[in-house]
């Protein structure tokens, strides 16, 4: 009697996008996605640019002697994350690949609790980039 074949399942990558910077950090989320073999994608890593008013933000980038982007997408980084940065400029777009240095474990932390941002100004409609509602 001749063997059955083996037949193999197909199994396809899954991926979750959110909406993950400092200051909005869904880390139950996150860990769950990570320990299922879901991917994580973090939108909007600056967020939506408010970031760069955050005066405690600019002065941990400057703490490590990087730009604020640069800080926001290493942060996501670091968490395990795929960071997608959005820019139109080619400078920006080279600047925010320079991440190549570690946020502390203890700056971590305190960027994981930052205080949330309530308004994302004249970006708080939804979709963000998408043009007028």
């Amino acid at each position: 009697m001749p063997a059955e074949p083996v037949v193999q399942k197909e199994i396809k990558p899954m991926v979750n996008q959110i909406l993950l910077h400092i200051s909005n950090t869904p880390v139950e989320l996150v860990e769950y996605c990570q320990k299922n073999g879901i991917a994580v994608e973090a939108y909007s890593p600056i967020a939506h640019g408010e970031i760069l008013n955050q005066p405690e933000i600019a002065a941990m980038a400057e703490k490590y002697g990087v730009t604020v982007p640069q800080l926001c997408i290493r942060y996501t980084l670091q968490l395990g994350t795929i960071s997608l940065p959005k820019t139109g400029n080619p400078d920006h777009m080279k600047s925010n690949a320079e991440v190549d240095f570690e946020i502390s474990a203890e700056d971590m932390e305190t960027l994981k609790n930052f205080k949330k941002i309530e308004s994302y100004g004249a970006s708080s409609g939804f979709p963000v980039y998408g043009g007028r509602l």
